[in-house]
């Protein structure tokens, strides 16, 4: 199995699910780790478990973006990852769901994935290095009714993706969007037991997205689609 070449990484947007898998498959591989959050005293066991660093941030927040980066070049150096993981869901009828809560949404998904990979960007392209992931949902290709801020945000996400991986990609930044388009197995959120493996199991995809950091810049992929192998497309 390739090595992965890269040596410190941060996600902002940690937690429980896919963002805590992930941050234990990192460590594991042996690159230091840092856990961004809006609220850091959640983080605590899972830093604890695997000797991470935690920094208080909110995603959509541009000088807190930039605060954020620069305390992580303090402590580790700038992080050759950076996963993105935050989102936010409203839900509720058109004619019925408060703007405010729209743009809030559309602010933590759009914008914050916006600073975050500006912010990386001006530390991995003087390098010619680097890999940025966006963690995507069902609602980055496919909008639903009730979830249109959800849409919004996560559409507007992928674009920033698709641009991101043309623009940087030459540039030796490899930049990732992951579709996770099925809901994420957890304790409160297990198979029923009448549909096993109708979920996503999130150690399952923290494999994925550590196969993308191994991947050769000669074959790199912009999107990766991860669902339930028992869903019918």
């Amino acid at each position: 199995m390739a090595e992965i070449p890269y040596s410190t990484a941060l996600i902002v947007g940690a937690g429980p699910g896919i963002s805590a898998s992930v941050a234990r498959a990192l460590a594991a591989a042996g690159l230091k780790v840092g856990l961004a959050a809006r609220n850091v005293e959640k983080l605590a066991p899972l830093a604890a478990e695997i000797g991470a660093a935690t920094f208080a941030a909110d995603a959509a927040d541009p000088d807190a973006v930039a605060g954020l980066f620069d305390a992580v070049d303090a402590r580790f150096g700038a992080p050759d990852v950076v996963i993105f993981n935050a989102a936010a869901r409203v839900r509720g009828r058109i004619v019925d769901i408060d703007a405010t809560d729209v743009r809030r949404a559309v602010e933590i998904s759009a914008l914050g994935g916006f600073l975050v990979v500006q912010q990386a960007a001006r530390r991995m392209v003087p390098e010619q290095h680097g890999a940025i992931l966006l963690t995507g949902a069902t609602a980055s290709v496919k909008g639903f009714a009730l979830s249109s801020g959800f849409a919004m945000g996560k559409f507007a996400l992928r674009g920033l993706a698709q641009s991101a991986a043309r623009e940087l990609g030459p540039q030796g930044v490899h930049v990732v969007h992951f579709v996770i388009d099925g809901g994420v197995r957890s304790a409160a959120r297990p198979d029923p037991t009448d549909s096993p493996d109708s979920t996503l199991d999130p150690d399952g995809v923290a494999e994925s997205y550590l196969a993308a950091l191994r991947q050769p810049r000669s074959a790199w992929s912009w999107e990766i689609e991860l669902r339930p192998w028992v869903e019918r497309f």
